[in-house]
């Protein structure tokens, strides 16, 4: 069943779409409160819902279940919960949003799946692979990031060092096409990509929105936003044209 993308008050801003489970979670919820403080709408997009992003100024995807891992050429080696039908809704969104150019943030999941998306893979199981970095969930900002390169993420930050936390077990291994990597964990697990092409495009290993008193970790938000109103922009000068 298609989901209406359509706002339901008229008041101007920019429209962002969060993709999520069928169930909204508290994850969700935060991501829509950090875009709505800075004046965007925000609408949930669940899986096998209406994928067209044609209403929209920004596309985020949200944390969750793992990717599938067919969809990198393996077979799954953990016990894990999988959305079928969400990794498909996923890959619609991603397909018309990078056709188009339209900004993009993935977090956790969304950026594992940017990557599969490009062609890259996934380490299903981290955890025993951790030499210098715990092993137990963290959701307080307990886990080191560093930058490696320069990035919009390094611009934003403005520290080649932050904190942040760390609520997954999977993770980036082999970076797919049109990416780089920009911030890494001390074991040199993927924290961070961004495109190589003019597309803003960012992808967080870590959970920006449970971070949302810590101003770093909010201007991620409002970089996001400021690249959706630009994109609004062009889009409106292409359609008078």
């Amino acid at each position: 069943m298609s989901e209406q993308i359509t706002p339901a008050d008229k008041t101007p801003g920019l429209m962002i779409g969060i993709s999520g489970p069928a169930r909204k979670r508290l994850a969700q919820r935060l991501i829509s409160l950090a875009l709505r403080l800075q004046g965007a709408r925000t609408c949930y997009i669940r899986p096998g819902a209406g994928v067209s992003v044609s209403r929209l100024d920004g596309l985020v995807l949200s944390g969750g279940t793992h990717v599938h891992p067919a969809r990198y050429g393996q077979k799954p080696r953990v016990s894990a919960r999988y959305d079928l039908a969400r990794d498909t809704t996923d890959q619609l969104l991603l397909e018309q949003a990078e056709a188009v150019g339209m900004p993009v943030l993935g977090i956790c999941r969304g950026a594992q799946f940017i990557n599969v998306f490009h062609g890259g893979s996934l380490c299903q199981n981290v955890t025993p692979l951790r030499v210098n970095t715990r092993h137990r969930p963290l959701l307080l900002p307990l886990q080191t990031v560093r930058l490696v390169t320069p990035s919009r993420l390094g611009q934003l930050m403005g520290a080649p060092v932050i904190g942040a936390n760390r609520i997954h077990s999977q993770a980036i291994k082999r970076l797919g096409n049109n990416l780089t990597v920009t911030a890494v964990d001390n074991d040199l697990f993927v924290q961070a990509i961004e495109s190589t092409h003019d597309q803003w495009l960012m992808g967080l290993q870590w959970h920006p929105e449970y971070l949302l008193y810590h101003g770093g970790h909010r201007r991620i938000f409002g970089r996001f936003l400021q690249a959706a109103h630009a994109f609004r922009l062009r889009s409106t000068q292409k359609s008078r044209v």
